[in-house]
């Protein structure tokens, strides 16, 4: 007479092989579709009707803080404050494919156990942060930001880039982008900035939480001379959006 035998099925069983592959799919899945949603992302802020917020932003939004906005084209903005900010964040932005090389290998060889400074990062990967990630100084977010700003070289025009940027840069508590900027500090609007109010606001940006543009500490105009001279010969350096 036979006898019926049950075996129970345990983690260890023929049933780990089947649930664990799932498991592994399910996460590939996931892990690919983090991955691409920015490229998707970027392709969606081409357009020039869309007007892209920060992570910044967001999270002043359900913190509930006040936030100061107003987007504005690229042509509505004072060419001096374009140059201004080009010459001060990333003099090389119409060269370089989206990570300025020779300048990372610089300012790698004197970072600290912080992390690398801000002086390495371009204006595209300055943007993709404020778009993609969070503030901090770490490895993990500047090495995040390089394949995003290779990526968003070869998917959005330069000008796009740079609109973006000073559309979605923070220039105090609550002020993002150079209209509300204009706006706060000027009582002006972005197109009406002159060659100082724009050298101020560009040596703003490193550390806009400190820094006042209508305030400026001694430091801060001595850097702003520098600035606008160099803004001033900017010609040669800021083709891609003109």
């Amino acid at each position: 007479m036979s006898r019926l035998v049950i075996r129970a099925k345990d983690g260890c069983g023929s049933l780990a092989g089947p649930v664990w592959g799932r498991r592994l799919r399910v996460a590939g899945i996931v892990a690919a579709g983090l991955a691409l949603l920015p490229l998707v992302l970027m392709l969606v802020y081409s357009l020039p009707f869309v007007h892209p917020v920060s992570t910044l932003m967001m999270r002043d939004t359900v913190m509930l803080q006040s936030v100061e906005r107003r987007w504005v084209d690229l042509d509505d903005i004072a060419p001096v404050l374009i140059n201004s900010v080009m010459m001060a964040e990333d003099g090389q932005f119409c060269r370089h494919g989206g990570v300025d090389w020779h300048q990372l290998s610089l300012v790698l060889d004197d970072a600290g156990d912080g992390g690398p400074s801000r002086g390495a990062s371009t204006i595209t990967m300055q943007t993709m942060k404020n778009l993609f990630l969070w503030n901090g100084r770490s490895y993990l977010r500047k090495g995040l930001e390089f394949p995003l700003a290779l990526a968003a070289d070869l998917l959005m025009s330069k000008r796009r880039i740079m609109e973006i940027y000073l559309n979605i840069a923070e220039w105090g508590p609550g002020i993002y982008g150079i209209e509300a900027a204009a706006q706060h500090y000027f009582n002006r609007p972005a197109s009406k900035l002159n060659a100082r109010q724009a050298a101020l606001l560009a040596v703003t940006l490193p550390n806009p939480i400190m820094r006042n543009p209508a305030k400026p500490t001694r430091n801060m105009q001595r850097i702003a001379n520098i600035v606008q001279r160099r803004a001033l010969r900017s010609g040669p350096y800021v083709t891609c959006v003109q």
